[in-house]
């Protein structure tokens, strides 16, 4: 299967978009970043919206995109000072959030042309090698990210990655979901279950602290379903920090095979989704950086709250904290993830 063109980067490479489709589900996924642009889900009544945040047109993606549907890597998430030390050595990288290396850095795998590899009716894999020393990181990585539409109405993403040298690597996806539909406003309603006992609460720079706090009796306790909006503006320290949520949560069983972690319904239109991983994090973001600036195919503007991500990963500055779950690849072993998001009604 073709891809449809989509537009040039600034230095003229060509990229392509892929339409997928399978049962309810049509998504459609452009080979810069491995962007998931659009994805069209049912509601209760049969009608059907795209439910994730994006762009009209190439250019803004390239230009100021936020990480919209992107694969996020080398190292998703942040790492303290844009450095780390490995096997005795310190490994500097470019930092791009305040002090710090944030979704693997300025030009990190968001911003590259992939190689497709497979382009099917249901299915699309691509795959990039990142270079030794690209963005700091040290090593020849190749990755290969496969998306793929399942029987059971699910948007499934299998990750794989091979190095030539020890390295670190945390990768995901970075969709923006607001399950009423893109452009409808915000999903304060929407509600969210989370298998997480506990949170690492971050310093004023998001940085994990290495604590592993409690969930019990805080806003950040979603063990039952609860509405995002219903204690996002409590006065809590951490709230104030991200403005919003913007936490790891520490999934219950850690890595682990694929399992369910989190749920998110919208009460609205009765659209439900189920994230399921392999990983031992999930990223809660709440769109808090959104400001009313960036404009969506709906062509209505974005704020801070229109939207949610689950991002499934390692957990944040663990190439620093020997304490948490390591993050560190070794030539000869394969890194395997596998996050899928289930749609329903309910």
């Amino acid at each position: 299967m073709a891809g449809e063109p989509f537009g040039r980067t600034r230095d003229g490479r060509a990229v392509a978009r892929y339409a997928l489709a399978r049962g309810p589900l049509r998504a459609e996924i452009i080979d810069y970043g491995g962007i998931l642009t659009r994805l069209d889900v049912p509601d209760r009544a049969g009608r059907i919206a795209n439910v994730v945040l994006g762009f009209a047109d190439f250019a803004d993606y390239e230009a100021r995109s936020p990480h919209f549907g992107a694969i996020t890597g080398r190292y998703a998430n942040r790492i303290a000072g844009g450095r780390f030390g490995l096997d005795g050595r310190e490994y500097r990288l470019p930092v791009n959030d305040g002090p710090n290396t944030l979704h693997g850095g300025p030009d990190g795998f968001d911003k590259r042309v992939w190689r497709v590899e497979a382009a099917e009716e249901a299915r699309l894999a691509l795959h990039y090698r990142s270079r030794d020393g690209e963005e700091g990181f040290p090593g020849n990585l190749d990755v290969t990210v496969t998306y793929s539409l399942t029987a059971d109405a699910a948007l499934r993403i299998d990750y794989a990655a091979w190095t030539d040298r020890p390295t670190v690597l945390n990768l995901t996806n970075h969709s923006y979901f607001n399950l009423a539909g893109e452009g409808s406003g915000d999903v304060f309603g929407h509600e969210v279950e989370i298998a997480a006992d506990g949170f690492t609460p971050t310093d004023a720079t998001q940085i994990p602290t290495g604590a592993i706090a409690p969930v019990a009796g805080t806003p950040f306790d979603f063990r039952r379903p609860a509405a995002l909006g219903a204690r996002i503006r409590e006065a809590v320290p951490q709230l104030a920090l991200a403005k919003g949520y913007d936490h790891n949560f520490v999934l219950l069983g850690g890595r682990a095979a694929l399992r369910p972690v989190a749920t998110c319904l919208d009460p609205g239109s009765g659209r439900r989704m189920e994230v399921s991983t392999t990983e031992p994090g999930l990223q809660l973001y709440t769109g808090n950086n959104l400001d009313g600036t960036l404009a969506g195919p709906s062509r209505r503007l974005y704020r801070s709250g229109d939207a949610v991500c689950f991002e499934t990963q390692g957990f944040p500055d663990a190439p620093n904290r020997p304490d948490f779950p390591s993050a560190v690849l070794r030539p000869g072993t394969c890194f395997e993830s596998t996050t899928q998001y289930r749609f329903s009604v309910a």
